[in-house]
């Protein structure tokens, strides 16, 4: 896969997502959101990897924020950053994904590490929330995966002041997992992907619908049910044979099933 604003590649059972913006922060444009959604859908289609890593170019930024620059002047769609597709793509994933966190991660990019499965960061990364600061805000992801971290208090908290936090604060109130050594990140962010790629996918991808199902509404429970059906049920004698007797217009044999 070929584009412009992020790199792709793929190690073994990783896929790695970088966002290739180094010159101004990793921010993401309008272009950057469409690849990694279009990037993300593309290996739901495939089987070669098991966990995907997403992280920034560099080594002194993650992702801080989105730009709009160059976008229609128009309040309607056309004139809104699409980062909900790119993080509705993240959640609908069925790999697991991981956050590995090179540098600043400000702004909607705290919200892009939130919203990935798990966050590994190196000890130098400075985390933030700034919108209300700077004339903006995420009433969304970025309020609801917060809360969901590290309580209801505190993320009120980091939303309203806007506190600068270390990696080790991060991790210490529960914002991310794992804390490495600035010049370890990519080694232990590929041992890390390896422990998760030796588990079953389909567990995987059973636990983390389960996880989104509890926030996604009908989209999320659709996907629990939905994955169960096709991964499978419909691989079961119950099936197979509710389904021949329906074409050969028979009753079932129900002692082919429910034992």
């Amino acid at each position: 896969m070929t584009f412009t604003e992020i790199l792709y590649e793929e190690d073994g059972p990783i896929g790695t997502i970088t966002l290739n913006r180094p010159e101004d922060g990793n921010m993401f444009t309008e272009a950057m959101c469409h690849e990694i959604r279009d990037c993300i859908d593309a290996i739901r289609r495939e089987t070669r990897t098991r966990v995907i890593v997403l992280t920034g170019a560099g080594d002194k930024f993650f992702c801080v924020g989105g730009r709009k620059d160059g976008m229609e002047d128009t309040k309607l769609y056309a004139g809104t950053l699409p980062t909900l597709e790119m993080y509705e793509s993240i959640d609908r994933l069925q790999k697991p994904v991981i956050a590995s966190v090179n540098g600043f991660a400000v702004g909607g990019g705290n919200v892009l590490q939130m919203v990935c499965d798990v966050t590994i960061a190196k000890e130098s990364a400075i985390f933030r929330q700034v919108g209300p600061m700077v004339g903006s805000f995420d009433a969304g992801y970025g309020t609801w995966y917060l809360e969901d971290l590290v309580g209801k208090k505190l993320a009120k908290e980091i939303w309203y002041a806007n506190p600068k936090m270390t990696a080790a604060d991060a991790k210490a109130i529960g914002m991310i997992n794992r804390v490495v050594p600035d010049e370890q990140l990519k080694e232990k962010t590929r041992e890390f992907a390896l422990e998760i790629a030796e588990r079953g996918a389909f567990a995987l991808a059973a636990i983390k619908g389960a996880f989104n199902a509890r926030h996604g509404g009908v989209s999320g429970l659709s996907r629990v049910t939905h994955d169960l059906l096709l991964g499978q049920y419909l691989g079961t004698a119950e099936a197979k044979e509710l389904n021949a007797s329906f074409t050969e217009r028979r009753k079932p044999d129900t002692t082919k099933f429910g034992k």
